[in-house]
């Protein structure tokens, strides 16, 4: 598919593994093509093909972002090389006694800025039927220029992470994933922006 072409290509520029580099109006089109397809197809994937780290390469937004950001967002955007926001998904054991239909697991997020290092961990679930990852932030850990400012729990914290895999997806947040492939990801978050991640080797 020409389309997921373009959206490997655009993740290799990214990641400085090619020089090609699609416009991202070209991009936004692929994962608007490779979202369609995938409907139709109906592809299941399971929570190994997530497991690793990913690092986001491309964002669209939501209508009511852009409409705030105008120019500076666009159609879409490649994120610039001095941010670095790092995906990670792994996945647990039966401990935490999940509702059937959904597989356990954790989930990571990394946000490098200058000397600003912030970390967000949780929970996170694969529904069986449908691609959707649900997830939810229970702990951070806040870094500035190496020092550690922060390291514990956030919101309803430790009470929160059992809590999750109870709770109905329409509470919670999460990825639609439409593309998942051993190099990039694709998805749709709940908000409706569309994103998309390079693997980190």
């Amino acid at each position: 598919m020409e389309s997921l072409n373009l959206l490997a290509q655009a993740a290799a520029f990214w990641q400085g593994k090619s020089p090609d580099k699609p416009t991202p109006e070209q991009v936004v089109t692929a994962l608007l093509e490779c979202e369609k397809a995938a409907k139709k197809d109906k592809q299941i994937y399971n929570f190994n093909q997530f497991q690793g780290n990913w690092r986001l390469c491309f964002i669209t937004g939501t209508k009511k972002t852009r409409q705030k950001a105008g120019k500076v967002l666009g159609a879409g955007r490649y994120l610039p090389g001095w941010v670095q926001i790092q995906l990670s998904y792994s996945q647990s054991g039966d401990e935490t006694n999940p509702t059937p239909g959904y597989v356990a697991g954790q989930i990571g997020n990394r946000v490098q800025l200058g000397g600003l290092d912030l970390s967000l961990t949780g929970p996170a679930k694969l529904l069986d039927k449908n691609n959707i990852l649900a997830f939810d932030f229970t702990k951070m850990t806040v870094k500035l220029a190496g020092l550690q400012l922060y390291n514990g729990f956030i919101r309803g914290g430790g009470d929160d992470y059992g809590k999750f895999y109870q709770e109905t997806v329409k509470k919670q947040a999460f990825f639609a994933y439409f593309i998942v492939t051993p190099e990039f990801i694709a998805a749709r978050g709940r908000g409706g922006g569309l994103a998309l991640w390079g693997r980190i080797n």
